[in-house]
């Protein structure tokens, strides 16, 4: 998961850095990005499986985590690639917020598609473990609510306007249902 998502992160930068006039996202701004999402991922280990996928031995299987980065990665900058685009052209956002709003829906977005690709079922029927659940709760709020702190300035972010966070709370749910199609043709061709 984090492969996949680090992977469509650096797509997206070096992208973003073709046509910006700015860094999108500053290094120190990028290694909290990646400690927060490693909170719900570091959970894993004790989450709820499902239980046909405890049902018999399975190998470790490189070209499955190949093939899961290669489709799971290029989806996450599609949508980094519209938040992009809504940033700019739609909410007009100033460097400062561009950046602001790119780390929450990047943080919040990666935390809870990790609920969505757990699981071959679809999402909502598959409860998360107790620890993952929670830990994603947490990032999400705290991500949500870094911007409005004065802890937000030590990383250069600012105050985002709720249209704004309406925005991004749309692509976020736009993405994660766009990650449960994909998980189900994955599962389908790729990984058949």
């Amino acid at each position: 998961m984090a492969t996949s998502a680090n992977f469509g992160n650096m797509f997206s930068m070096a992208g973003a850095s073709i046509f910006l006039s700015f860094l999108p996202l500053l290094p120190k701004e990028i290694l909290l990005t990646n400690l927060l999402t490693d909170f719900p991922e570091m959970t894993i280990a004790t989450d709820s499986v499902d239980s046909e996928m405890v049902e018999r031995p399975r190998r470790w299987d490189l070209k499955f985590i190949r093939n899961f980065m290669v489709t799971f990665g290029p989806l996450s900058s599609i949508f980094d690639y519209v938040t992009f685009g809504a940033l700019l052209l739609i909410l007009r956002a100033s460097t400062m917020e561009f950046r602001t709003g790119w780390f929450v829906e990047s943080v919040v977005s990666a935390s809870v598609v990790v609920l969505v690709i757990r699981t071959r079922k679809l999402f909502f029927n598959s409860v998360p473990g107790r620890n993952l659940l929670t830990a994603t709760l947490l990032v999400v709020g705290a991500t949500v609510l870094l911007p409005f702190t004065p802890v937000a300035k030590l990383f250069g972010f600012g105050h985002l306007p709720i249209l704004f966070l309406v925005v991004l709370g749309m692509i976020v749910v736009c993405y994660v249902l766009a990650a449960e199609t994909a998980k189900r043709a994955f599962y389908r061709w790729v990984a058949a």
